[in-house]
């Protein structure tokens, strides 16, 4: 085989595998990133439920109230 087709050859390959391990790689920190992203979502959320339920705590209903003593 001729030396600088070989040589071209072996370039190749090796730019293949950076790119596969490039591509693993982003594949990887795509995955952590949509694991942290559910993971905000999910504590969001749960952060949200308790700031209503702190609100609803805080400032009960008017209409619930008995009115006030001079009626």
């Amino acid at each position: 085989m001729d030396p600088v087709i070989e040589q071209r050859l072996v370039e190749l390959e090796s730019r293949l595998a950076f790119q596969e391990h490039a591509l693993a790689e982003l594949s990887d920190a795509l995955a952590a990133a949509r694991a942290e992203s559910s993971d905000n979502a999910r504590r969001l959320e749960m952060a949200l439920a308790d700031l209503k339920q702190l609100r609803t705590f805080l400032y009960p209903d008017p209409a619930s109230e008995p009115p006030p003593p001079h009626y």
